[in-house]
């Protein structure tokens, strides 16, 4: 869905309800979405003295690979959305208003509600997650490797810093 800036000077406000089918974009933006349901979203964009607001409600569920085993994972989004337009004429006209506000100066005449979705979505992914059983499961591991959490690299790093406290602790791998 998209409105024209022209469409939005003379009506003020627009309200939609709509069901936007984004599962190629996203999977085509981000090789981590293997699959998205349709996203469902309400609210409404604005006009104000030279700023478009955009705000609205997204939900969806999106199918992501688990981080540890790679497993798909159904993560549910639900997040709420305010987003501030404006034209490269009136930011010049006022260059205060980026001191204030993160502005989204827009480079052609039309507010696109999929793109302004798709990005939202995007960004709102999260950098871990696990199935179901995997937190309580033992990490990887090998004959020469394994795999950390990040207490257990922190408590590894604190013990090498006290047993590098003796005198001879500098000549620690002189001949391997």
């Amino acid at each position: 869905m998209k409105w024209s800036l022209n469409e939005l000077t003379k009506k003020k406000q627009i309200e939609f309800i709509e069901k936007l089918k984004l599962q190629e974009v996203l999977a085509t933006r981000s090789t981590e979405v293997l699959d998205s349901t349709a996203v469902e979203t309400q609210g409404e964009v604005s006009y104000d003295d030279g700023l478009f607001y955009l705000s609205y409600h997204l939900k969806t569920v999106l199918t992501l690979p688990s981080s540890r085993s790679l497993k798909p994972v159904d993560y549910p989004l639900d997040v709420v959305v305010s987003e501030i337009f404006t034209t490269q004429d009136h930011l010049a006209q006022n260059p205060e208003l980026l001191e204030n506000d993160l502005i989204i100066v827009l480079e052609k005449e039309l507010i696109d509600l999929d793109e302004s979705v798709v990005d939202n979505i995007l960004l709102e992914i999260p950098l871990q997650i696990l199935a179901e059983n995997e937190e309580n499961e033992a990490l990887p591991a090998g004959k020469f490797w394994s795999v950390l959490t990040e207490e257990d690299y922190q408590r590894q790093q604190e013990e090498k810093k006290v047993e590098k406290k003796s005198p001879f602790s500098g000549l620690d791998g002189l001949f391997d």
